[in-house]
């Protein structure tokens, strides 16, 4: 029999653009013969769903079930597709925990703590090879704050709000005179707001997952943005950006980086597939942790795609494997 799964896309931020755009391929990939699918959009107006006659259905949040033509439908499991908040942040994955309703990605737990870099980088600072940028954890824009950051990084340094994604909000100061202007801009997206120096490197991205054999690891995608850095602009222009999977890396770094992202994935308890990004310091090789995200984008021109295809793997199963082990923790 085939099972009902929720594809749940939208959300309250500026990413649920990229959230309607990632559901879309991943519906068209899904293996039909198997489950059925239904998109379920949740936005801050209301939650539904709208069948192929544009008519909407609304969302019983009592037990997330719909009803159509007096039939009601109850999902086996929910695959989210939800970048930003209420999905990347833990508080869908809350919701559906109370409803004992299975889900694709990370735990409540896991979602609210790598939603903040901050947290997540103290998290994952320990494991053997991994090194993380000097930084500092801003919670207020301030004249004291910038004293604060000239005085005890170096330049140039990355200004990034602390919870969020796509890059929004990002700079890079390589001036004093650059920083308040950078903090403003971080400081209009979120509350906290996290300060790095500057890593000298290449950049990578690599997608890690689990399946019934365990943690896999896609080959990584290595980015050269044509921008300063790898900023909303660089992420979402087409021809911005050169990307190059599988990404140049020796051996001794493939290897490496596979056992560090492995690492991290455990030591944040993940689940479903997650991407990690990070640096190759030049003339070290030394592995910097950047950030997780726990729902990655999905376009057919995303990361996770792109490197599912260079592993030689089907798409449709890949995303089939996720529904099935999300099923599993069910039982």
């Amino acid at each position: 029999m085939k099972r009902n799964i929720a594809l749940v896309t939208g959300g309250f931020t500026g990413e649920s653009v990229v959230s309607f755009k990632s559901a879309d391929f991943v519906e068209s990939q899904i293996d039909r013969n198997k489950y059925n699918i239904y998109k379920i959009v949740i936005l801050k107006e209301g939650w539904y769903f709208m069948d192929a006659d544009s008519v909407k259905y609304s969302v019983d949040k009592n037990d997330f079930s719909i009803l159509i033509n007096n039939t009601r439908i109850n999902f086996d499991a929910a695959f989210i597709m939800l970048h930003g908040s209420p999905g990347e942040d833990g508080k869908l994955q809350g919701y559906f925990d109370l409803l004992d309703l299975p889900y694709t990605s990370c735990d409540a737990l896991t979602s609210s703590l790598t939603m903040n870099k901050g947290y997540s980088k103290a998290i994952v600072d320990g494991i053997r090879d991994l090194h993380i940028a000097r930084s500092i954890q801003l919670f207020e824009n301030s004249a004291a704050a910038e004293k604060e950051l000239l005085t005890n990084l170096a330049l140039p340094l990355f200004i990034k709000p602390n919870n969020g994604g796509s890059s929004i909000g990002m700079s890079k100061v390589k001036t004093a005179d650059e920083l308040p202007a950078a903090l403003n801009k971080a400081f209009n997206e979120d509350a906290q707001v996290l300060v790095e120096e500057f890593v000298q490197g290449r950049e990578f991205s690599i997608g890690v997952y689990k399946n019934s054999k365990g943690i896999q690891v896609l080959p990584a995608t290595e980015v050269i943005p044509s921008n300063d850095f790898f900023d909303f602009e660089a992420k979402y222009t087409p021809g911005a950006t050169e990307e190059i999977t599988p990404g140049r890396m020796t051996e001794d770094e493939k290897s490496r980086v596979e056992r560090i992202v492995s690492d991290i994935y455990l030591k944040l308890n993940c689940k479903g597939m997650v991407r990690i990004d990070y640096f190759l310091q030049n003339e070290t090789s030394n592995f910097y942790f950047i950030e997780i995200n726990t729902i990655p984008g999905q376009t057919a021109q995303s990361f996770i795609p792109q490197q599912v295809r260079a592993a030689g793997l089907n798409i449709s199963e890949f995303y089939g494997d996720l529904i099935e082990m999300a099923l599993e923790s069910r039982s």
